[in-house]
């Protein structure tokens, strides 16, 4: 398993891995060929022969549409082709492959798409960056107006490749094939809504090209922690595994009892629900294999948590936006052990954000934030991931920004961006699991960015098993079979590696 294969390129580290290749020796023509080729099958293995209308722009988008074109009507498909500009003004690969087109090509306008089944959209590619206007705008409009299938080019046209933001307008695609590496915008929303089926093309770019690229952002996957997953071995015993402390609210006990049974279900050797006294019987009584500890005075967390021991810890999941969940976060972090804030934690210093991170140096943080509670303490802009990262370095650390297109970044730059979370994961609590399963990696010995990644993709996994009809408590129930799917996994690669 080899974290490069998952890697993001933006626009920009694209264009550079292209001019490596030609650097090794593989000329751009061949690439583009490759390219129209991979295009050309995606439309053969979906639909049945019928008329196509390919759209190209003047860039190498529409390089590797004239090379498509050029395949389907080989194949015996009636193919239109339009292109936005001047044939005659057309260079490099770009005109090399127009050449080789022996069709009439027509001047891009919705007119080309008369009588059309399918439609390949070549206009724009990933690195466009100015909104879309004039002839091709009107031609997009057509193409949503219609409702045509639609395979784009490494991206639906007017799809910003690095954030996945619409560049004016931009047609939903059937199937997206890309080449080489994905970009972030085919995960980031509203991109990823757009792409349709993605599919990744092989065209003969050299994966050594990426040596020199350095990409520091990936699709999250196994691939990219599986090696330092917390496996239970013989001879362990439960005081190895870690012990994870869940700071309770007096009212909403329910999310952190999610929590503290997220973090036994994934490992933890032991895991306590320090509760408020007026709480401590409903936690007691609800919680028969985790340990209660009762805060009756002020400073008893505080004291409770100086036992080295106690490894890992959670606060904000139903803890109240109150000057004891305060106390409690600025208590965990004073440890610099391994720290989870969610929920309340986060919010509870909305207003003293310079407190909170000067308390982050130095521990070993995740920050859980959904949308809302991000904005209460962060003032950055920009994309999801550019915000992500930009507060991970701001408050130095793990910030797993939450949503459809979770986005976890670390204060050195890197990042992953999770695309496996189902629809079903918007419900209550099912960030209050995802917490807890943060904190039981961290118990046993994660570091902070692996613990954050493993437990969100886990999480999804889980959610896709369970199908419609998601509560949280199945996500604790059933991520015992999400953990052995990938116990198989990791067994399969550790075979493929040692033959």
């Amino acid at each position: 398993m080899n974290p490069a294969d998952h890697a993001l390129l933006t626009p920009a580290e694209m264009a550079a891995a292209d001019r490596a290749a030609a650097a090794a020796g593989v000329a751009g023509s061949v690439l583009m060929e490759a390219a129209g080729r991979a295009v050309a099958e995606a439309v053969m293995r979906r639909w049945s022969p019928r008329p196509v209308s390919v759209l190209c722009g003047p860039g190498n988008n529409g390089g590797d549409g004239f090379a498509a074109a050029r395949r389907l009507a080989a194949a015996g498909w009636p193919v239109r082709l339009g292109l936005l500009g001047d044939r005659d003004q057309l260079s490099g690969e770009v005109r090399e492959h127009a050449a080789r087109w022996r069709g009439d090509v027509e001047q891009l306008s919705p007119a080309i798409l008369d009588g059309a089944g399918v439609a390949i959209d070549a206009i724009f590619g990933a690195g466009l960056a100015r909104p879309v206007e004039g002839a091709a705008r009107t031609v997009i409009e057509a193409l949503i107006e219609r409702r045509l299938p639609v395979v784009a080019v490494d991206v639906p046209s007017g799809l910003d490749g690095a954030s996945g933001a619409v560049l004016g307008i931009a047609a939903p695609a059937t199937i997206t094939v890309t080449f080489f590496r994905k970009k972030p915008g085919h995960l980031l929303l509203p991109g990823r809504l757009l792409c349709g089926e993605l599919r990744l093309a092989d065209i003969g770019i050299p994966a050594a090209v990426l040596d020199a690229i350095a990409p520091r952002c990936f699709e999250n996957d196994p691939a990219l922690w599986l090696d330092a997953y917390p496996w239970a071995e013989h001879g362990t015993h439960k005081y190895r595994r870690g012990h994870a402390v869940v700071f309770g609210g007096a009212a909403m006990t329910g999310a952190a009892r999610l929590a503290a049974r997220a973090a036994q279900r994934i490992g933890a050797g032991l895991t306590t629900v320090a509760a408020p006294a007026a709480a401590f019987p409903i936690y007691a009584a609800a919680l028969e294999s985790i340990l209660v500890t009762k805060l009756a005075r002020a400073g008893d967390f505080a004291r409770f948590i100086k036992d080295a021991r106690r490894n890992a810890i959670l606060v904000g999941p139903g803890a109240g936006v109150a000057p004891a969940t305060r106390h409690a976060a600025l208590a965990a972090l004073a440890t610099r052990r391994g720290v989870v804030l969610d929920a309340d934690a986060l919010t509870v210093f909305a207003k003293e954000r310079k407190t909170l991170f000067n308390a982050l140096a130095g521990a070993r943080a995740v920050l859980t934030p959904h949308d809302g509670e991000f904005a209460r303490l962060f003032s950055v802009a920009g994309d999801k991931l550019a915000r992500a990262r930009a507060a991970a370095a701001e408050s130095r650390a793990v910030v797993l920004l939450k949503g459809t297109d979770t986005v976890i970044a670390a204060p050195d730059g890197r990042a992953a961006i999770n695309a496996n979370a189902p629809p079903t994961l918007a419900t209550g609590g099912s960030g209050d699991v995802l917490a807890g399963m943060i904190l039981g990696l961290l118990a046993q010995g994660l570091d902070p960015f692996r613990a954050a990644a493993a437990a969100c993709w886990l999480h999804g996994d889980v959610a896709q098993d369970c199908g419609p009809g998601l509560v949280p408590e199945d996500l604790v129930a059933r991520l015992p079979a999400a953990l052995a799917r990938l116990a198989a996994r990791a067994a399969l690669a550790k075979g493929m590696t040692r033959g």
